[in-house]
């Protein structure tokens, strides 16, 4: 199905210039991904023909699809996010943490 979007990675990044740290399956609460150190966002987003930006979770279509989120609350895993462009020139999505959970890879966004 063309409309269902999945996480296709976790990315954490604790040290600024290091690289990434992936992650199966991770917590989640309002600051952020547990381990991630505190950036703009507590979550950022992205498509995964865009595999290089400092984004938390790499969805499994184009940025394009995940951009056109922007402005809603989806629900991924246990956790619910709202979703709004970065305000930059930067791709992806920022988004803020309403409910507090796991996110696993896999896992589907789905409209709160």
């Amino acid at each position: 199905d063309m409309g269902v979007l999945r996480v296709q990675a976790i990315h954490t990044f604790p040290v600024r210039g290091e690289p990434a740290v992936d992650h199966a399956v991770v917590q989640v609460d309002e600051s952020g991904l547990h381990g991630d150190r505190a950036k703009k966002a507590a979550v950022s987003l992205i498509g995964a023909d865009s595999p290089l930006t400092r984004a938390n979770l790499v969805l499994d279509g184009p940025t394009e699809r995940v951009e056109a989120l922007d402005g809603t609350v989806v629900r991924i895993g246990e956790v619910l996010l709202a979703v709004q462009s970065t305000g930059t020139s930067c791709p992806g999505l920022y988004a803020a943490v309403g409910e507090p959970g796991s996110i696993r890879v896999g896992d589907l966004v789905e409209p709160a």
